[in-house]
């Protein structure tokens, strides 16, 4: 059981302010009349002390708080620019931020749990002992904000009064971060107190970029305490390293709701989207997906767009599952995203009079962001997050480097979005989830779309995500198991993680459950029998696979059963395609749900003898993975290793 407020906390330790009344004496001695005036608005007492400490130990020259007024958001831009951790590019709006080389993802080496001696964290996560940490931080973020102005930020990790909505308090010297803050988050400065107060907690995070030098880096840390609700980050720049009221916040959100919100509360890595179903019904979904797996565009295909990257949900009074997007913008992908495949999002992209910062694209000299995957013609040369590029280009070790980096960003606010719903979005009821999915990047094993048979099973499939690395984590490679999508971002053992989820979609409280089902985009030619890594479908078929999930959902469609889950019909599916204006060939149908069972079986005996070695992991899980291997084994004694659809209906009940 994680405790919170166990253990020194290291801000009070090293700034020293233990008091309210210190706290009001180090502003009238630190801030300027306007700063105070702007911190005497704040009550919460926790909340002053950790500001004053922050000051206390970074130094500052300046502080300047922001208000979330339109002229503060203005002061953040021209700052930004002035500084030059922006540039203006030709769009009004646009400007271009770069990181380091070495700093174009998450650097999961450098990103720890600080905890007490006591205290287990995930298998696959890292973490350093409470002391350890306290002198790490008070080595290199003492006095690092010298010379700096210190930006202090008020913000809801949700609408407000929200029920699983979340304030924190952004703490940096980086304006680009702040800048990225307010697209994303809603500020919360007038609103502050009560939102603590509904919650209970609050979330802060303490940053600096010190000289954001090359040298410097090998000295970066991200620090989580979890006892404390406290991040802190240090000599880096990647938004994912140093905007935690994104991952690192939603890391302590999902702490409280596996230890202190069990069977209430959840908090996921899930897009939230709504499709408009027969007679014009809105059937909403949340979907998890590992970082440059889809989950944007999958979200993006709704016709009710909210979220495409988190999710803060609980069980409302009425029964059903609820979820509202902590964000309000959009942190994205950029590579391959294109006119033919992300209409909406590339008008947003291009238009003019939208805001948008871009992170380690190419930029032309007519200063025109560009990028791999962009769909238009490839520029001769630019400048990019290593320097001068041309075509041709290549690093230190003869390797060619492409003209933007596979984990290149945009930032951008979601009213940009032609479809998002932001009256929905901002309500604070949150909207009734009927169908989670949960997907991965796998090439060769599981069908495009399949229906769990009930909640554990739903929760094991969740459970057995697999993807190949990406470029959002720096130094990640092969096949990852990557639990619920969400499992870099799982602080405590998975066992106890795993069991919140089985206690949360069988409580008898949720009366309206969803259906859970898994998705998979990236099977290729070659794993059904074809040749080559070409993918056997295309982006625009999500909308297909998630038309079936809400015709399902709803009862309007039967499915064939399987011993993984229940698949879709050919007719159905093929009724869906004509929507989108696309032939779908039964051969091509034949090969996307045809189970090569070798394959399934090798993917169960993966993840169980993973599980195995963890401590304490639900039997339900086992028993869910026992069950479907004994009916895959018994449909490979009967059909061989690969089983055709028309072998699956003659097993199956519809």
């Amino acid at each position: 059981m994680l405790k919170l407020k166990q253990g020194v906390d290291l801000l009070t330790e090293i700034g020293g302010i233990k008091t309210v009344e210190q706290a009001q004496a180090l502003f009238q001695k630190r801030c300027d009349p306007q700063t105070q005036a702007r911190l005497a608005h704040i009550n919460n007492p926790d909340a002053l002390i950790k500001i004053a400490n922050s000051i206390a130990m970074m130094d500052p020259d300046a502080v300047f708080v922001n208000t979330g007024s339109e002229e503060d958001l203005q002061w953040v831009r021209e700052a930004s620019l002035k500084k030059g951790e922006e540039r203006a590019l030709t769009l009004p709006g646009h400007t271009i931020h770069f990181d380091l080389p070495e700093e174009q993802g998450r650097v999961v080496e450098k990103t720890l749990y600080i905890i007490n001696p006591d205290e287990d964290v995930s298998v696959l996560a890292k973490s350093i002992l409470r002391d350890e940490a306290l002198e790490y931080v008070r080595q290199y973020m003492t006095g690092i904000a010298k010379g700096k102005t210190l930006l202090i930020g008020f913000f809801n990790r949700g609408p407000v009064g929200a029920q699983a909505a979340i304030p924190a308090i952004e703490i940096t010297t980086s304006t680009y971060v702040m800048h990225s803050a307010d697209i994303l988050y809603r500020n919360a400065y007038y609103h502050f107190d009560q939102e603590a107060a509904r919650a209970g907690e609050f979330l802060t995070n303490v940053h600096s970029e010190g000289t954001n030098r090359p040298e410097d880096f090998p000295n970066m840390r991200v620090f989580m305490d979890r006892s404390w609700l406290t991040t802190y980050s240090l000599l880096c720049t990647y938004a994912g390293n140093t905007l935690l009221l994104k991952k690192g916040n939603h890391r302590f959100a999902v702490d409280l709701s596996t230890y202190y919100r069990r069977e209430r509360e959840l908090s996921e890595h899930m897009f939230i989207t709504g499709l408009i179903g027969p007679g014009g019904r809105k059937t909403f979904f949340a979907g998890a997906a590992p970082s440059g797996c889809g989950k944007t565009t999958t979200a993006m295909v709704g016709d009710d767009f909210i979220g495409d990257d988190l999710a803060q949900i609980w069980i409302a009074a009425d029964g059903t599952m609820r979820a509202v997007n902590p964000e309000k913008g959009i942190f994205g992908i950029v590579q391959d995203v294109n006119a033919e495949g992300d209409p909406l999002l590339m008008k947003a992209l291009r238009a003019p009079g939208v805001e948008v910062i871009w992170t380690n694209v190419l930029i032309t000299e007519d200063g025109t962001p560009h990028w791999v995957g962009d769909g238009e013609p490839v520029p001769e040369k630019g400048v990019n997050y290593t320097g001068e590029w041309w075509i041709g280009k290549t690093d230190a070790a003869g390797k060619p480097i492409p003209m933007s980096n596979p984990n290149a960003r945009f930032t951008l606010e979601s009213t940009n979005i032609d479809t998002y719903n932001q009256t929905v979005a901002e309500d604070s009821a949150g909207v009734p989830i009927s169908v989670i999915t949960y997907s991965g990047r796998d090439s060769d094993t599981m069908p495009p779309v399949w229906v769990a048979k009930n909640p554990d099973h739903g929760v094991v499939i969740g459970a057995s995500i697999l993807s190949a690395a990406t470029a959002t984590e720096v130094g990640a490679q092969g096949v990852r198991r990557q639990p619920w999508a969400n499992e870099p971002f799982i602080p405590g053992p998975l066992a106890e993680y795993m069991e919140a989820q089985f206690v949360f979609f069988n409580s008898p409280k949720l009366t309206h459950k969803p259906i859970m089902a898994g998705l998979n985009y990236f099977l290729t030619h070659g794993a059904r029998g074809g040749e080559g890594s070409k993918l056997l479908g295309e982006k625009r078929d999500v909308k297909v696979w998630l038309g079936w999930l809400e015709l399902y959902a709803h009862g309007d469609v039967s499915a064939i059963e399987t011993p993984i889950g229940y698949i879709p019909q050919y007719d159905d599916l093929k009724k869906l395609f004509a929507r989108i204006s696309k032939d779908y060939p039964k051969d091509l149908y034949a090969k996307q749900f045809a189970f090569y069972v070798d394959n399934i079986l090798a993917r169960i005996t993966l993840q169980e003898e993973a599980y195995r070695k963890e401590t304490g992991v639900s039997e339900k899980l086992f028993r869910v993975y026992q069950e479907q291997r004994q009916g895959l084994e018994a449909l490979k004694a009967a059909y061989g290793p690969i089983v055709s659809v028309e072998q699956l209906m003659e097993t199956g009940a519809k």
